[in-house]
């Protein structure tokens, strides 16, 4: 029930559309997952496609890419190891892009809502690109760093429009005599989850772990693997690093880290439980084109000058739901009996629809069903008692403070 309930979880699909029959591509839950007939083939794979395969990985499509689902601990051994030990993944199907030229930060600005101009070297943040309509195109970690240079991460799902966007901005740029251009990276990325990663990372470095933050990164040597990008982020709510880098060297480094007592291997279903304890979106389940940055409770991301500027894509449409207050806000929700999974329908007191789920399974660490999604305004003070309908039947639900599980992000003192 409860690996199922994640896998549903995955399934990407815009919030509010319609079930897509037949489906079984892009998410962790599709139909062909684990097989090794032609769909599989057409798959991309990640550098360490031969290690997760020798070490028991369960792999499953997922954004055009194969990767694992679990490995033979199973997935809630694999959450739980994460909240406690420290848990290796593999994200090396996230785009990676760097931008160079002196007009960066203008080109970046004139795409996201963040306040790029003003991240220190090595500092980075969550950011939005968004349309004109105000909606959520993707979410991106934007790190100035410290060698003249954006480096950007994205959703895999979103690489091609992501890339496709960029790249027209640039070449509209470049048309003007603006300074700017773009690499895609073709490093592998690893994601190292849990409390005891510093300890397991600082072995591997020169650098003091204990003076790089969160949502900041550092260029370094990570177990003799010179070239490597360490941020202090991560998907989990844990303290985490990820470490982009070379691909023809990151199998070596993530046996190194492999080596190490208590590091596990994990894959998309602990990520995605881990991630929605978290209180953290997934792109295509809560946030997406149609999602606005105020109804999904991320005008955070929005620099206080950008905000006056207005001169982000949606600025008009964003900020006027800001004054008026959005019809809509995302929630967290808590339940016990069966699970909540993505597209139910959320009731008020009356039976009447006010929402729908975007998100949800069994908490592993809480011991009961957690869930994210939209409701009505007027439904989504924490505490408000709701329903949600499971297989016809009504059961009750909780509009819930998130994160659900409190997070661990490290700040240096």
């Amino acid at each position: 029930m409860l690996r199922a309930g994640c896998r549903a979880a995955l399934s990407r699909r815009p919030p509010g559309s319609a079930p897509r029959r037949g489906a079984g591509g892009a998410g962790a839950g599709g139909t062909g997952a684990g097989g090794s007939g032609a769909g599989e083939e057409r798959l991309k794979q990640t550098p360490l496609d031969a290690l997760h395969r020798a070490r028991g990985g369960r792999m499953v499509p997922f954004a055009g890419w194969s990767l694992p689902l679990h490995y033979g601990q199973g997935h809630l051994q694999s959450h739980l190891h994460t909240r406690r030990h420290c848990s290796l993944f593999d994200v090396s199907h996230m785009l990676q892009t760097l931008v160079y030229g002196r007009d960066r930060i203008r080109f970046m600005e004139s795409l996201v809502v963040g306040d790029i101009a003003e991240l220190k070297p090595g500092q980075g943040t969550l950011t939005l690109l968004t349309n004109d309509k105000g909606g959520i195109t993707d979410d991106l970690i934007v790190t100035n760093t410290s060698e003249d240079h954006l480096y950007v991460v994205s959703n895999a799902a979103c690489a091609d429009k992501d890339l496709a966007i960029l790249r027209d901005r640039a070449a509209q740029l470049q048309a003007t005599g603006s300074d700017v251009h773009l690499e895609v990276s073709d490093n592998a990325l690893l994601a190292l989850q849990g409390p005891s990663m510093a300890r397991v990372l600082q072995a591997g470095l020169s650098d003091d772990l204990a003076k790089l933050s969160f949502m900041n990164s550092i260029s370094t040597t990570v177990f003799g693997v010179p070239g490597c990008r360490v941020t202090r982020c991560g998907y989990t709510g844990e303290d985490g690093v990820e470490i982009s880098v070379p691909a023809a060297r990151a199998v070596e480094l993530a046996e190194q880290l492999l080596g190490v007592p208590n590091v596990w291997l994990a894959g998309l279903a602990a990520r995605d439980s881990l991630r929605l304890e978290a209180g953290l979106c997934l792109y295509g389940n809560d946030i997406d084109e149609t999602v606005t940055p105020a109804e999904a409770g991320l005008m955070w991301t929005l620099g206080k000058r950008r905000r006056v500027a207005m001169d982000f894509p949606g600025a008009a449409v964003i900020m006027a739901q800001v004054k008026e207050k959005p019809r809509r806000r995302r929630v967290g929700l808590t339940s016990v009996g069966p699970a909540i999974r993505p597209h139910m329908a959320i009731l008020g007191p009356e039976g009447r629809p006010v929402g729908t789920v975007t998100s949800g399974c069994p908490s592993p660490c809480l011991g009961k069903n957690i869930a994210m999604g939209y409701v009505e305004a007027a439904h989504s003070r924490a505490g408000t008692e709701l329903t949600v309908e499971v297989r016809k039947k009504q059961h009750p639900a909780v509009i819930t403070k998130m994160p659900f599980v409190p997070t661990q992000y490290y700040m240096a003192k």
